[in-house]
């Protein structure tokens, strides 16, 4: 049974005077914050606020990176070779890190976005690209247990912190789908769902089928419409596990 577990967010990602959930409402009901860090969404303003508000929740903080994409949300997958992609990479991890710095704060883990985050499960120059960066600030990353990404980073002494996401669907061969938007989601079903990937390590696809799955994290989104109703909820049903 694991012990642990956690509820991880990727958050942070208004832009200027644009907000995209209710950040503040959302902090109190996770463990582990995934802040954005400019190239997908957040700007300086942002990204400081976001450094306070989780650590006024006592919330660790991660660098949330993703390709350089902010049109697209950091959800379109894009190819770049691995030394681009690292130093894109550090580019944003080193920006959030003056903000934890400033704050007396340290760097908890790395969690990669959107598209970059897909493309890690299955292209080792992505991981690689990754496991870079990580290994310079030695901290973590959030990834998929049993994907490219958990082999390469186990090969290169990058601990992986495993991951299911709450408000996402997986395929038939159970990969993660990553969708452009994410929809309103039913709280108690995200938690039952949960619940059961944490007795049985069991989940389900989006055809009805099932898959193993292995995790100590859980992922939720703020850009979902009722991620605070979730939170909550997954907060309540995890408590067995935390």
């Amino acid at each position: 049974m694991t012990r642990g577990a956690t509820i991880n967010c990727d958050i942070g990602e208004g832009f200027a005077l644009y907000r995209c959930g209710d950040d503040a409402g959302i902090m109190p009901h996770i463990h582990l914050a995934n802040v954005a860090c400019g190239f997908h969404a957040s700007d300086p303003v942002i990204m400081r606020d976001t450094v306070k508000l989780a650590a006024d929740n006592n919330v660790p903080i991660g660098a949330h990176p993703s390709f350089p994409d902010k049109q697209g949300f950091g959800r379109r997958d894009m190819i770049m070779e691995r030394e681009e992609l690292a130093a894109c990479v550090r580019y944003q991890v080193g920006a959030l890190k003056g903000f934890l710095d400033a704050a007396g704060l340290k760097l908890n883990h790395i969690k990669p976005h959107g598209a970059l985050f897909g493309a890690a499960t299955h292209r080792e120059v992505v991981a690689n690209a990754l496991a870079d960066v990580a290994l310079q600030y030695g901290v973590p990353v959030i990834g998929i247990a049993g994907t490219v990404a958990d082999k390469v980073y186990k090969a290169r002494g990058v601990t992986i912190i495993p991951e299911y996401y709450a408000d996402n669907d997986y395929d038939s061969s159970g990969a993660l789908i990553v969708c452009r938007t994410h929809p309103k989601r039913d709280p108690d079903e995200v938690s039952r769902k949960v619940v059961r990937m944490f007795k049985e390590g069991k989940a389900p696809t989006i055809d009805g089928k099932e898959f193993d799955v292995k995790a100590t994290t859980v992922c939720v989104h703020s850009d979902t419409p009722n991620v605070v109703d979730i939170a909550r909820a997954l907060k309540e049903a995890m408590k067995p596990w935390a």
